[in-house]
């Protein structure tokens, strides 16, 4: 976490925060860096934005799936665990896929 703005009160989960540059404890709070070149706020947060690849979108969800995620996180980071679900769903989709085509090979290797 080193091109975020400092804050020793908030958490940021490590998915969505990579390493920009080395942090300086000594400098001033506000302070943002890419690489060891100080930058404005602006560019601190684009090219934060540029490293994280991740997409913002909007959508709607059940209650109570919001509720199961955030007492899952302890209130904090709830979407990154969203995200983790949905990964999981896709590559177990995939291992699922995977699978069918090794028992149908498999079968159709003891029927000949």
């Amino acid at each position: 976490m080193n091109a975020s703005k400092r804050s020793t009160k908030t958490r940021v989960d490590p998915d969505d925060a990579p390493d920009l540059s080395q942090y300086d404890p000594g400098a001033k709070k506000g302070h943002w860096y890419v690489g060891e070149r100080e930058v404005s706020r602006a560019e601190g947060i684009e090219a934060f934005r540029r490293e994280i690849r991740k997409q913002r979108v909007n959508m709607l969800l059940d209650p109570d799936v919001v509720e199961y995620f955030k007492a899952k996180a302890g209130g904090r980071g709830y979407q990154t665990l969203i995200n983790e679900a949905l990964r999981h769903a896709m590559s177990s989709e995939r291992l699922e896929a995977i699978l069918r085509r090794v028992v149908r090979e498999e079968l159709e290797r003891l029927g000949s």
